[in-house]
């Protein structure tokens, strides 16, 4: 049984900092491509980062490009988003996203919420 489980969300003020983690169990976990996505109330759901395997390529939407950093620590099958000089814009539901690089299988958390505001 796959599950992606996200923690780490919370209220910050804006300028501040969050880290988001999505702890893996049931695939194999170093092969996955891991993605960050985030939705807001009446918006459609958007990537925010990914690592892109194989390979482990990078990629960030644009509105977060210099102020989030996506890692992986396969040692530990988890991923991270931390989020720096954060923006009542980032406010949203921020999901992680496991998906096979090589196929259709594609997982998701059940989410956690980030709120920006003073």
């Amino acid at each position: 049984q796959v599950q992606l489980v996200e923690s780490g969300g919370g209220l910050v003020q804006p300028g501040g900092s969050l880290r988001l983690s999505c702890a893996a169990s049931g695939i194999t976990f170093s092969r996955y491509s891991m993605s960050w996505y985030r939705q807001a109330p009446g918006k459609e759901r958007e990537l925010v980062a990914a690592i892109i395997n194989p390979g482990s390529r990078t990629n960030y939407a644009d509105s977060v490009k210099g102020r989030f950093t996506i890692s992986r620590d396969n040692a530990v099958n988890t991923v991270y988003l931390r989020m720096n000089s954060l923006k009542p814009e980032d406010t949203a539901v921020y999901y992680c996203n496991a998906r096979w690089p090589y196929g259709l299988d594609d997982y998701w958390g059940q989410g956690t919420q980030v709120t920006v505001s003073s």
